[in-house]
Formats: C-alpha cells, structure tokens, sequence
C-alpha cells in the first residue's frame, strides 16, 4: 500500500531535517503506528504521505504509483482526520458532512449515518462551534470515513476523548481494518498503539529507531516471569516468579493454595516502557 525510501524533509526556516531518511512499508489492510513524542517528525511525514508537504528527498510510493505523479484524484481513495479540527463552524455537523460529500465523484455514505457511527447522532443539527474538541474531531473521523477510503490517515484521532468515546471510535478503526482498509495512525498514546495496531515505528529526532509488531516488542524487551499480589497478615505482599518453571515451582503452587491471592500479572514491557528503553527519550 506504501513505500516509503530514504525520506527526508527540510522545513525552509529550519536548520536541520524534521525528518531524515525513513524508510518503511506497510501492507494492504494493516494498522500501522508511528509513535513519538511530540516534534519528533510524525506530522511532517503524515503530511508528506497526503501530499500536503512537496521538496521532500527520497522516494515514496502510495496504491503503486509515485506520490510525486499523483493528482486530485488521488483524494478519491484517502481519508484524512487531522488532530486539530478544521470545521466549518457556522454549519451543523451534518451540513458540514453533506458539504464535504459533495466533493467527491463517488457516492458517499449517508452523512446522518456516519454522524451516529461517532455518537453524533443527537447533536448533528448542532453548530459546529457548539461543539467540544472531543465532538469535534469525533466529527474529524466521520468526515474521513465518509467516502469509504481504501486508506485512512489519522492524526490522534482519540485525543480529547473520555473513555467510552474513545473506545468507540478504536471499534470503528477495527472495523476498518476488517473490511480490508489500510490504517496509518499517527500518536504519541502508547496504550491506544498497543491495543490498535499491527506494527508500530518509533520515530524520534526524526528517524525511525525501531519498527515491529507490538507483541514481538513486549516479548523482546519485557520479563519471561509474573507478579504475584496476595494479603499477609492484613498488609499487601508481592513475589515475582520465573515463567520457565512456573509449574512446579513449590512457592508459587503454595501461594495459590494457601494465601488470599488477589492478582496475578505478567511482566512483559509496556509500549512507553519500549520507547523509553529503544529512543532514550520520554513522551512528555
């Protein structure tokens, strides 16, 4: 789906690259993370790949086909939801997704439709400027899904979010990905990486340091045991255990027997642990 080589890019106020040299690629009907903190480089390649940046070095390929030798018609087949929210405030959320579907020479999904897939349902008739920034780059992703897009962009798409939204819109990236579209997700959220993606690149400084499936990740970088938590004598107590012998390890059977245990927990690595560990650098 994209090929990215050697791609480097020079902002003409800057004195170094925002980004120098990536390369990666990503397959058709995958969730791909590229995870950091903030400037290190995530936006300048999101916008390099929906062609909103131009004077890059390096060689990138989109559906096959140069970026470079693409036209108008290549926003036909991409969805964009930026992190910062750019409505039309004056419109209803509806009237803004009818708007934006007008634009487009295939047939759209129902904008009423796609405002309940958000939870936007209720306040479709609403204002835009009433809107909270959660609600407004809820409004973000149903206008990026409104023309069924074979390949999705999203730029922190649960920022703003309380829990129960931000879930819901995970469940509508899923979902994507099962009907075969191709997902490139751009965060700085380690816990939505992990549960969302299929592989992952760790950028900072403006270069890729790492890029791997998240569960290989974990595996490599965190610890083959568990932690036990139990209750001694009314006050809490923990133990961590090898998983190697785990089985027949006469403390840990004795535990389980004999104690009030209350959880037990692998000790595989978080994402942010990972990116700590690989970039030396926090996501502050």
């Amino acid at each position: 789906m994209i090929v990215v080589e050697n791609l480097s890019f020079t902002y003409a106020s800057a004195a170094s690259p925002a980004i120098r040299g990536l390369r990666f690629g990503i397959d058709r009907g995958e969730i791909f993370g590229f995870l950091g903190p903030s400037g290190a480089g995530k936006s300048t390649a999101q916008k390099i790949l929906i062609g909103l940046l131009k004077g890059y070095q390096g060689h990138v390929s989109v559906f096959r086909k140069d970026l470079r030798e693409w036209g108008a018609d290549y926003y036909e087949r991409i969805g964009v939801s930026f992190e910062l929210p750019n409505h039309y405030l004056k419109l209803t959320a509806l009237e803004n997704l009818k708007y934006f579907a007008s634009l487009y020479s295939n047939r759209s999904q129902d904008p009423r439709a796609m405002l309940d897939r958000v939870g936007l349902g209720e306040e479709g008739d609403l204002p835009v400027s009433q809107y909270s920034k959660g609600m407004k780059n809820r409004l973000n992703v149903a206008r990026a899904l409104l023309h069924a897009p074979e390949l999705l962009f999203l730029d922190e798409p649960t920022t703003g979010l309380d829990p129960v939204n931000a879930r819901l819109i995970q469940e509508l990236i899923q979902e994507q990905k099962r009907a075969g579209k191709t997902v490139f997700l751009t965060t700085h959220n380690m816990t939505i990486a992990d549960s969302l993606c299929d592989r992952v690149a760790f950028i900072v400084d403006g270069e890729v340091r790492l890029i791997d499936a998240p569960r290989e990740l974990k595996l490599r970088y965190g610890r083959r045991g568990v932690r036990v938590e139990w209750r001694e004598d009314d006050q809490p107590a923990t133990r961590d255990f090898q998983l190697e012998t785990l089985g027949r390890d006469p403390d840990f059977i004795d535990l389980l027997r004999n104690r009030e245990v209350q959880t037990i927990h692998t000790l595989e690595a978080t994402m942010e642990d990972i990116f700590i560990k690989v970039t030396g650098r926090r996501l502050e």
